[in-house]
């Protein structure tokens, strides 16, 4: 949110207003949060009734976000006053000890509120968050694919997984968690143009080209999936037979003619459009060869 949006917030009824916006909308501006908290709020936070208690939760993340430990700590004792022994007040105790990298004491805390309710998926997704970030990937990897196994049709651990076993040059494992996701979302041509990367990393190029092209046909402003059909034809070239070859320099031509046009249409610098041009030379097949 901006200074000038934010010059508009005149009064406590505006300040509280905003904040249920944001809430509503799922959106996370901390430091305008506190901004909000500390000028208006804080003073007469009685006035909004059960509320209130949501407001705390909200700013006491911000706080987080921000590391702003003295905000974060008279949020979160208001709402261990009132809700002691709440589950979600235990995850925010948590998170409160993440921020502070004291990810054992995290854990913990989580692995109790797990032994009661093992399938809590957000505290699951936090205990993660802390395996990751202490780096240790082969516990991160096994407890994600637990995960997986309970929530199978959560996407973005999914992307996660994928990302993962990327970093780790494990593609054959990343290009599985893609046909999960392909399975759920077949019309998603990001998806499809991932799968087709990871396959043309591979050396599949024939494979590669039918996503690429699938991902064209979802979506054919999709200009990575343009470059990956140019280089997936130009690798085939020279292992096709005629018609085949035929057929590549065709898809070839047409990738890097849509390429020049997406340049072309929205005014590019002439020195990137000249190197683009000096890359065609090496990735073009036909045009130069008759």
């Amino acid at each position: 949110m901006s200074t000038k949006n934010l010059e508009k917030i005149k009064n406590w009824n505006d300040a509280s207003l905003q904040l249920r916006n944001w809430r509503d909308d799922n959106v996370r501006m901390s430091k305008e949060t506190l901004d909000l908290w500390t000028a208006y709020i804080a003073p007469s936070i009685n006035r909004l009734g059960d509320e209130k208690w949501l407001v705390y939760e909200q700013v006491f993340l911000a706080a987080l976000d921000c590391q702003n430990f003295t905000i974060a700590e008279d949020c979160l004792a208001a709402l261990k006053a009132q809700f002691s022994s709440s589950k979600r007040v235990k995850k925010l105790r948590a998170m409160r000890y993440e921020a502070k990298e004291d990810y054992h004491s995290a854990l913990e805390i989580y692995e109790s509120i797990l032994e009661e309710d093992e399938t809590n998926a957000h505290v699951l997704k936090r205990r993660l968050v802390c395996l990751k970030a202490q780096n240790r990937i082969n516990d991160y990897v096994r407890e994600l694919n637990e995960y997986l196994k309970l929530f199978q049709a959560d996407h973005e651990a999914w992307l996660e997984l994928c990302d993962t076993y990327l970093n780790e040059m494990d593609f054959a494992k990343a290009a599985f968690c893609l046909e999960e996701l392909i399975l759920m979302y077949p019309h998603n041509h990001v998806y499809q143009q991932r799968y087709a990367d990871i396959k043309y990393t591979q050396g599949q190029f024939d494979l590669a080209k039918t996503y690429y092209l699938y991902s064209l046909k979802l979506n054919p402003n999709n200009v990575r999936s343009l470059y990956g059909l140019l280089l997936t034809t130009a690798n085939l070239k020279s292992s096709q037979k005629t018609k085949e070859g035929s057929d590549n320099t065709k898809l070839n031509l047409w990738a890097r003619e849509q390429i020049e046009k997406k340049y072309n249409d929205v005014d590019s610098d002439k020195n990137l459009i000249d190197s683009v041009n000096s890359l065609f030379q090496y990735l073009t097949i036909g045009k130069n060869e008759k």
